[in-house]
């Protein structure tokens, strides 16, 4: 691997340290508002009001943060996600 390349990939792997990948759910035309909070609760656990508050987020500001952690597991619920019907992508944290 040349010189420049493993900088430049060294540089990305620090900017986003294994800890910091989120895993984004998107507002679609297709789910409703309740069986998106369902599958929030379902997958992550999430207690019933805190769903709600995340599936809210999804329908009113367009996107939600529903997970933060390692690289591995954020694509597993991004995988997860989809395999539920949501769109979902995966993100360092901190971007916008």
């Amino acid at each position: 691997m040349d010189t420049e390349l493993r900088s430049e990939t060294e540089h990305r792997n620090a900017a986003a340290p294994e800890h910091g990948w989120q895993t984004v759910v998107w507002d679609d035309p297709v789910n409703l508002m309740s069986y998106v909070a369902y599958v929030f609760r379902t997958h992550f656990g999430f207690t019933p009001e805190h769903a709600e508050e995340l599936m809210l987020r999804v329908h009113n500001v367009g996107n939600a943060v529903v997970a933060e952690g390692g690289r591995e597991a954020m694509e597993l619920h991004v995988e997860a996600m989809h395999g539920y019907g949501l769109w979902a992508t995966l993100r360092p944290a901190g971007a916008a």
